[in-house]
């Protein structure tokens, strides 16, 4: 029995959800922990991009709800902030398509940056926020990963065609 693209689509999707999920659970280092990139969220937005029709707000709902399980002081806090990402890219996502790369890490760097400052008002809200610098150190080090993220699966989704 052949698989068809569409499931070979899913596949390629699911298997990045769950390494970005391990990479999530995975302890790194005490000095490069405070700048791991937001993997999990960069995937749900390079997929909305790609295959919008696969990765749609319940798939970036459902991941944003993982983060709240794995790491979460309050459930539903990351959950909303993906999905309002994911909302933001469905939107737009016909015009960042054709942005070059450059653009598309502007506006990438844009969305992880509402992302935390989200994380960072509902942490406000149910408690003392932590207010230091090295809170937005994930949104850099996220957005300096999106090329490298971009030309590695473009690469993945062109040889596997």
């Amino acid at each position: 029995m052949a698989i068809t693209e569409g499931r070979r689509a899913s596949i390629r999707i699911a298997v990045t959800i769950l390494l970005a999920l391990v990479f999530r659970i995975v302890q790194l280092p005490d000095s490069i922990e405070p700048a791991r990139p937001e993997l999990l969220l960069l995937f749900v937005i390079y997929w909305s991009l790609s295959a919008p029709r696969l990765v749609g707000l319940t798939l970036a709902w459902l991941c944003g709800l993982a983060i709240d399980v794995l790491s979460g002081p309050i459930l539903g806090q990351h959950a909303l902030a993906f999905l309002l990402v994911a909302f933001l890219t469905h939107k737009f996502q016909l015009r960042m398509r054709i942005f070059p790369i450059y653009h598309q890490t502007l506006t990438v760097l844009m969305l992880l940056a509402l992302y935390e400052f989200l994380i960072f008002w509902i942490d406000g809200i149910i408690g003392p926020a932590i207010t230091t610098w090295i809170r937005w150190l994930p949104v850099l080090t996220s957005a300096l990963t999106w090329p490298i993220l971009v030309a590695v699966m473009d690469t993945w989704n062109r040889r596997s065609r």
